[in-house]
């Protein structure tokens, strides 16, 4: 089974060529088996077979993504406690600037990594979710400065929403994902990633196209932008399914936590700039 997604894409277990959808390999000619002892691997008999405790499981998945969204929130609460209050008009926001520039910058290279690492590496995914946790932590309270309302609270709850609710709608509707799907959301995906590079290297240069401002352009994009998080939960969840139907090694529920961790950042973020547009006077 391959998958078009560059984060899975990675785990050679998921696309390996002998497992079907349900996990089960396919074997060689019976002419070529040898006859080692049942246990032993000779490289021609049989291997021995892996525990259920080694492969990847709802338990292992919920337990990783728990830890990754832990070490989100808590980066998150310490750059705001940590960062001047700005609710003062005549407030530096030096700090918060920087924290969310490099929060952002660092998180970025290290989904890179992530994504396109073969092994997964915890360290490595950990290490992500706290420059996102720094950048997140920066980016609300500049939001929750300039927009009030709990605009932040808003958006917390309506992220955790749009994963129940897209969970729940991929289960009772058995959404089936497909090439197509997968191509098309990836593709979808990078598109968004070149725009905002774009955007960034124009912004520079004191001109933009507004992708990130709050008039009609940048409502456009973040809602696109909140669609395309819902779709790549989709994937996260399809990912998840087969992954244990394919009996992936437990390790694989870090690349599980990795991706609905990204998905759920992207919501945030989208639906903050939602909010925001519609809060403004």
């Amino acid at each position: 089974m391959q998958s078009n997604n560059p984060v899975f894409r990675r785990s050679e277990e998921f696309n390996r060529p002998g497992a079907n959808a349900y996990g089960n390999q396919t074997y060689a000619d019976p002419s070529s088996w040898g006859t080692g002892t049942p246990g032993q691997d000779e490289g021609f008999g049989y291997a021995p077979a892996p525990t259920s405790a080694d492969r990847m499981t709802i338990d292992t998945v919920v337990q990783k993504t728990g830890m990754s969204l832990g070490m989100v929130v808590v980066f998150a609460a310490l750059t705001w406690w940590l960062t001047p209050d700005v609710a003062d008009a005549t407030a530096d926001l030096g700090p918060l600037f920087a924290a969310v520039a490099v929060g952002s910058l660092g998180a970025f290279a290290l989904s890179m990594v992530n994504s396109f690492k073969r092994v997964i590496s915890p360290a490595l995914v950990l290490a992500f979710c706290a420059l996102e946790g720094v950048a997140l932590g920066g980016l609300s309270k500049l939001f929750d400065a300039q927009f009030g309302g709990g605009i932040v609270t808003q958006a917390v709850l309506g992220t955790f929403a749009a994963f129940a609710g897209t969970l729940a709608a991929y289960k009772v509707l058995n959404i089936k994902v497909g090439n197509k799907f997968r191509t098309f959301v990836t593709a979808a995906v990078f598109g968004m990633i070149g725009l905002s590079v774009l955007e960034l290297v124009l912004g520079m240069f004191g001109n933009s196209f507004g992708m990130y401002g709050f008039g009609g352009i940048g409502l456009l994009f973040a809602v696109v932008g909140l669609v395309l998080g819902v779709f790549m939960l989709i994937m996260d969840f399809d990912f998840v399914e087969q992954g244990i139907a394919n009996g992936l090694p437990a390790r694989e529920s870090w690349r599980a936590a990795f991706a609905m961790t990204v998905s759920l950042v992207w919501i945030y973020t989208n639906l903050l700039r939602i909010l925001a547009i519609f809060s403004q006077d």
